[in-house]
């Protein structure tokens, strides 16, 4: 019996999947407890048009992410810190710093997404990756001068 996934169903296939099963196993298992429908014609062409359409809106969600990250690449984030001799700061500006800054100047951007190996503890500019959307990231730009 040929059926549609609702839910991921282990050794059979995911959400999603057309895949053919038991006649027993489909009708007395999967289709009562709502984990899978009777793959008919109609259903078909309609969860085809649903699979386009998020398609359609994951590639609307990229394309909005790369414009972000084409934004805020152009934008300097600059802090002013106390620092000591030879430019070492006294703290650090760390990954919640930067999100900070980002979101005051418009971005929405959580702390998670920046990918800073250790805080920032010297004066200069600083090269700070920020991951935007699943495989869109951005390099921003962090000048730290002194206070």
């Amino acid at each position: 019996m040929r059926i549609i996934l609702k839910e991921d169903v282990k050794k059979l296939g995911e959400q999603g999947d057309i895949v053919d099963a038991a006649d027993g196993y489909a009708r007395n298992y999967l289709i009562p407890r709502g984990m899978a429908v009777e793959a008919t014609r109609q259903k078909i062409k309609s969860l085809k048009r649903d699979e386009k359409l998020q398609q359609e809106k994951e590639q609307g969600k990229i394309n909005q992410a790369k414009e972000i990250a084409g934004k805020i690449e152009d934008s300097v984030f600059e802090f002013s810190v106390k620092a000591g001799e030879e430019g070492r700061l006294f703290g650090s500006v760390t990954t919640k710093d930067i999100a900070e800054k980002a979101n005051n100047a418009g971005f929405e951007i959580e702390k998670k997404n920046i990918n800073l190996d250790e805080n920032i503890k010297s004066l200069g500019v600083h090269k700070v990756q920020v991951k935007i959307y699943k495989d869109v990231t951005a390099t921003i730009n962090v000048k730290v001068v002194e206070a």
